[in-house]
Formats: C-alpha cells, sequence, structure tokens
C-alpha cells in the first residue's frame, strides 16, 4: 500500500474535522499566487518523504485531499475554475512564489514517472501540464530579484571606476 493510500484512508473525517481542513486549504489558497494538481498512483513513501521536504523548503504547501474539500476550499476565489480538473488521486501544491509549486513539481516529475503533472491554476487562469512545465522554468522571484542586484552592482562599480578615472584624469591635468 502506497503512503498516499493510507493518507487517503485516515482523511475519512467527521464534519468538524472537514470544516477544520477547508478553512486550513482556504487560508492557503488566499494567499497562494498558483496551485498545481498532480496525480501520485504509485509513488513510493521514501521518494514522496524527499517530495515533501523540497517543497517544504521551497515554501510550498503538498497535500493529499480529498477533492472534494479542495473544491470548497477554492469556491468564490480565483482559482475555482480548476475545480473541474480535481478529479482522481491528487496531491495539491499551491505557492505564495508564483514559480514556486511549478518548479518543486515539475522537477520531481523529471525524475519519477509515477507524478504526473494534471493541471494548474494562476492568475485566475487554467493551465495545462504543459503551461505548468514553462512556469517551472520561469526564474523565481529571489532568483529575478538576486539577477538585478547582480546587474545594479555591476552597474555601479562601472559607474565608480569611470567616476574615478574622470578624477585622476582632472587631478593630473591641475598638477600639471
Amino acid at each position: 500500500m502506497s503512503a498516499f493510500r493510507k493518507l487517503e484512508e485516515d482523511l475519512s473525517l467527521n464534519l468538524q474535522e472537514k470544516q477544520a481542513v477547508v478553512a486550513e486549504v482556504s487560508a492557503q489558497v488566499a494567499v497562494a499566487q498558483t496551485i498545481v494538481l498532480a496525480e501520485y498512483r504509485g509513488i513510493q513513501v521514501a521518494d514522496i518523504t524527499k517530495l515533501r521536504a523540497t517543497a517544504r523548503k521551497s515554501g510550498v504547501y503538498f497535500h493529499v485531499l480529498k477533492n472534494t474539500l479542495a473544491q470548497r476550499a477554492v469556491k468564490g476565489t480565483p482559482f475555482e475554475a480548476l475545480a473541474e480538473k480535481m478529479v482522481g488521486p491528487l496531491v495539491y501544491s499551491m505557492s505564495a512564489d508564483a514559480v514556486a509549486a511549478a518548479k518543486v513539481v515539475f522537477d520531481f516529475a523529471k525524475t519519477n514517472d509515477k507524478l504526473v503533472i494534471k493541471a494548474g491554476s494562476m492568475a485566475g487562469s487554467v493551465m495545462t501540464a504543459e503551461q505548468v512545465g514553462v512556469l517551472a522554468a520561469t526564474p523565481s522571484r529571489d532568483e529575478l530579484i538576486a539577477k538585478l542586484m547582480a546587474t545594479m552592482n555591476a552597474t555601479t562599480a562601472k559607474f565608480v571606476r569611470t567616476l574615478a578615472a574622470i578624477r585622476d584624469k582632472q587631478e593630473a591635468a591641475t598638477a600639471a
């Protein structure tokens, strides 16, 4: 029995527990920019443990949820259109970073064919698995900020060297 099959059995919840799950997922949806759905049939426990750790490090909410509870959580949100794709045994990945959930799931799916990306959603639009792959290839916010800072530092250093050269030339001219 896979780790997720056991989780599904454990998800036999009473009404109060279901409401708590919907509230927790709704809180994640409220701050999410991206949601990615993937089918997880047959993934080994060790592999899913690695994936969970990677997701946690990347700030991605990564959970197996009952589809009906996830559908309730996205109702009335920009992710509501994704509800029709919530069919079958799915793992839900959500992130406030627009790229993180897609990157984590896509990178894992490249090395483990048992995780199959089904759909995603960002900015109110439903994405195909291929579009999730394109999103995963996009630099994250942190990567873009690092590139911008490196460019700014290089430009500033060049500007300072130019000013120093002008100063040195002027000093040499006045000393002569």
